[in-house]
């Protein structure tokens, strides 16, 4: 459980590829799992797994939310381009937000949110490459964390997110 002191994901805005800016609060009582991806780097198969995922437990309260960025300079596209990529070769319906940084002084808010433990009250972690993974609770905590070559199929990745989905339901 998160501790009051820290605030949740869910009090931070971000933009969809759409252009979009809305509240994380819109996901509260989902499990998230957020990931920075790239449509030309050696990973972006990911993206097909990451789709299969979000199927498989989209219904139980998982929402998988993909943050293409440039910050390794393997996604060249932008906006509709990243949209059509990701639906045309992967099958992705999951949201996708607006490319942005990752990394850094002008990381998106989501990320910053990670790279400091201060903030999560969990850990802090930056990406440290394409597809690194982020798992949050219902309430908006901070879970865990996942490595690039730790698979959306890998096993210690869907027994975090089963825990997350057997969590309570936030009141």
């Amino acid at each position: 459980m998160r501790s009051n002191t820290f605030p949740s994901i869910h009090a931070l805005n971000v933009t969809a590829l759409s252009g979009r800016t809305f509240s994380m609060s819109e996901y509260t009582g989902k499990v998230l799992l957020i990931v920075n991806t790239a449509s030309k780097c050696g990973h972006t198969y990911q993206l097909g797994l990451l789709e299969e995922l979000y199927q498989e437990y989209k219904d139980r309260g998982l929402v998988v939310i993909g943050f293409p960025s440039d910050q390794f300079a393997q996604e060249p596209l932008n906006g509709e381009q990243i949209q059509e990529h990701c639906q045309v070769n992967y099958g992705v319906t999951f949201p996708m937000m607006a490319k942005s940084k990752v990394r850094g002084d002008e990381a998106n808010a989501v990320f910053k949110f990670f790279s400091s433990k201060s903030l999560n009250g969990k850990f802090s972690k930056q990406p440290r490459w394409n597809f690194y993974k982020f798992l949050v609770g219902r309430n908006g905590e901070a879970l865990d964390h996942f490595w690039t070559y730790r698979k959306p199929n890998n096993a210690a990745l869907r027994k975090a997110i089963e825990r997350a989905l057997m969590a309570t339901n936030p009141k």
